[in-house]
């Protein structure tokens, strides 16, 4: 026999649901960073951040983590195949290169004076511009 489902007990489980899905991560990289990959396959590979998923909390980076995809014609004319795309990388996995060194550091959030918010290197305390 089938469970009884009270519709108001529902609707307030569902929307708590959605709110933790809808949470995004907060990342200490973004897009147009470079980063070197610190664990898994690709260990020691640089290449620069395509794409960040705040929900997943994984990173796109260019060169890394290549995998094949079959791809189906989609129309008589088009042919198809298996082509070869970055997968996402976990952030935990990754770690941003300092611009001046080339070696790879953790960030420090730093107040300017101006009272703008500047990332700041962990190994020599130079601050590490955003790219846009």
């Amino acid at each position: 026999m089938r469970v009884l489902k009270y519709r108001k007990t529902a609707k307030t489980r569902l929307h708590a649901r959605h709110a933790e899905n809808a949470k995004r991560m907060k990342l200490h990289v973004s897009k147009g960073d470079t980063v070197r990959v610190m664990r898994g396959e690709d260990k020691g590979k640089e290449g620069k951040v395509i794409r960040v998923f705040l929900k997943t909390g994984r990173v796109l980076v260019e060169g890394v983590n290549i995998v094949k995809m079959h791809r189906k014609a989609r129309t008589a004319e088009e042919q198809s195949g298996i082509r070869e795309a970055p997968a996402p990388v976990h952030s935990s996995n990754v770690m941003l290169l300092d611009p001046r060194s080339g070696e790879p550091t953790r960030t420090r959030a730093r107040i300017d004076e101006d009272g703008t918010k500047e990332r700041v290197s962990v190994k020599n305390g130079e601050p590490i511009p955003r790219v846009h």
